[in-house]
């Protein structure tokens, strides 16, 4: 067995005595009814890889998982819960950090009409992110919880305050510098009546974080060395107001002097502004958003890398595609600095109408626009690194999406929604090398209902292109069997320069709260992206079973 696996079990004995005693004893001085309730779940990702040279796939392992059991308590003021991850061998595109196994996640929390007290690993945000966010995003292998202690009051009606401190997950061990932070929204009209009886809503929020690390050598010369900040500091301030089917909300945030190996050491302040608006009422919508930031990586550890070690989250402002090729070349946040616009709207034409026809009609645009700041580079390692106007913007696009989607209901069986996209993604910013990709992409997902029981959903898609590997097409059929079976058979082709077939093909079957996916196919070299964060995965066959389970 691992010490570090046996360390997490004397943890793990420790907080459970700790909550055994306080429970006792807020039981017996208060009288308080416990009743617990134990849920949890499982989830085993396995591949049984096989080697295929044509997409230069390999087989080093016998057999890869990724493999996971959540278990909680739960009473009425008192919580409890750990998991335990077994990744000795990771899939593919996992980090070799991943390798191993343990229980890196354990807690209990206390919890009463006013108050809250968190012991342990937690996760948590601060307003949109900027300055933190830590969460759990399994398949892009993100995993930057806190370890320590949270305390969440509510004084009074629709005012919260936080306060916490801990180190950082990095993978199978934690972070030397130790964060510290403190949160407070008020949701005004809750407080103030009259506010509330006129439909207004305001919400007023500011947050504060800061990253105490040792130092380290960082040789800025050959007879000097840089002299580095022990403390960073991160503000929030942020604001939403609304009124009925309006609602405008506004960011800004703030960082100290962070030489990292992201910025190249060097001695900028780090900025992030955000200001978006919204419309919604029954049947249409729209919004529109900007975003401007500049040097804001923010790390636990100055030298660190991957993914798993950011205490912050700059979303990506791009929309996040669901289908194959749209998802093709997705968008990774610059950390360094961008200008991104979105725009989205959407409207449904009634029933019966002329437009609408007999089960009415959908249709959503979306716009993204990504593209770097204008600076002036001033020095390198030791200095402020560059200047950029606030409202400056660099002759580059790094990212840029224009999509409409028409959803159709056709007859009482078949519903239909088509989509076309125009795409320019700068592979050269987000990958390093590659050069601008101009794409069109063409799909239609038709789904026709044989029975309540009996559904076939099929997709086609194409892309077209003159950069990069040139055009694809993508097919897809899925019949779903409630309430136990699915089928899905599907193949991404590349019929431009490489000609390779890249097919899938799985067996679901769904019993009560189990789960069970068998699968067979290729799996193509690329990033699988969310929210602007993204994850390499290379080229893979072979075998897949997937297992999951709710308690």
């Amino acid at each position: 067995m691992k010490p570090m696996f046996c360390h997490r079990l004397r943890l793990l004995a420790l907080v459970a005595g700790a909550v055994v005693s306080c429970a006792s004893s807020m039981w017996a001085q208060t009288g308080l009814h416990f009743d617990p309730v134990v849920s949890g779940s499982i989830q085993s990702d396995i591949l049984v890889p096989r080697a295929d040279r044509a997409i230069n796939a390999t087989a080093d392992e016998d057999i890869q998982t990724n493999t996971y059991v959540d278990v909680a308590m739960r009473s009425s003021f008192l919580d409890a819960g750990l998991r335990f991850e077994y990744l000795d061998h990771p899939l593919p595109g996992f980090e070799r950090d991943f390798a191993g196994w343990g229980v890196p996640n354990i807690y209990a929390k206390a919890h009463f009409s006013r108050w809250e007290l968190t012991l342990g690993d937690f996760y948590e945000q601060f307003g949109s992110g900027f300055i933190l966010r830590t969460y759990e995003e399994r398949s892009l292998g993100v995993d930057n919880s806190l370890r320590g202690a949270r305390l969440v009051v509510t004084p009074f009606d629709g005012f919260t305050v936080k306060a916490l401190g801990g180190w950082q997950r990095q993978y199978w061990e934690h972070s030397d510098g130790l964060i510290a932070g403190a949160d407070a929204e008020w949701h005004v009209e809750q407080s103030v009546r009259a506010l509330e009886r006129a439909r207004w809503r305001l919400m007023l929020g500011a947050s504060v974080v800061n990253k105490h690390e040792g130092d380290e050598f960082v040789p800025a010369g050959e007879m000097y060395r840089l002299r580095l900040p022990r403390d960073v500091q991160a503000v929030d301030l942020r604001a939403r107001l609304s009124r009925g089917a309006v609602s405008v909300l506004g960011e800004w945030a703030w960082k100290s002097q962070d030489p990292s190996r992201d910025n190249g050491y060097i001695y900028r302040h780090g900025h992030v502004a955000m200001l978006s608006a919204s419309y919604s009422r029954r049947g249409m919508s729209a919004l529109v958003m900007a975003k401007r930031s500049d040097n804001m990586s923010f790390r636990s550890s100055r030298s660190a890398d991957g993914t798993s070690s950011f205490i912050n989250h700059l979303p990506a402002f791009t929309q996040d595609h669901t289908y194959a090729l749209a998802a093709l070349y997705p968008y990774a946040t610059q950390t360094m600095g961008e200008w991104a616009y979105q725009a989205e709207a959407g409207y449904n034409f009634r029933r019966r109408t002329p437009i609408g026809g007999r089960y009415g009609m959908t249709v959503k645009a979306n716009f993204s626009h990504v593209r770097g700041l204008d600076v002036t580079p001033v020095g390198g390692k030791g200095t402020d690194g560059y200047r950029a106007s606030f409202f400056g913007q660099g002759p580059e696009t790094y990212y840029q999406d224009f999509n409409v989607q028409v959803e159709r209901k056709l007859s009482k069986a078949f519903k239909l929604n088509v989509m076309y996209m125009n795409q320019l993604y700068n592979k050269t910013v987000v990958e390093g090398e590659g050069g601008r990709v101009r794409s069109n992409i063409f799909i239609a997902d038709g789904k026709y209902q044989f029975s309540h029981k009996a559904t076939l959903r099929a997709e086609a898609q194409y892309l077209t292109t003159h950069d990069d590997d040139g055009d694809w097409a993508f097919g897809l059929l899925e019949l779903s069997l409630v309430p136990h079976w699915m089928v899905t058979v599907s193949d991404q082709w590349n019929c431009g320069r490489t000609d390779l077939h890249y097919y899938l093909g799985s067996v679901t079957y769904s019993v009560g709260a189990h789960r069970i996916q068998l699968g067979y196919g290729r799996t193509r070299a690329g990033f699988n992206c969310s929210g602007g964060v993204c994850r390499y995965v290379p080229a893979g066959k072979g075998f897949t079973l997937a297992y999951n389970y709710n308690f």
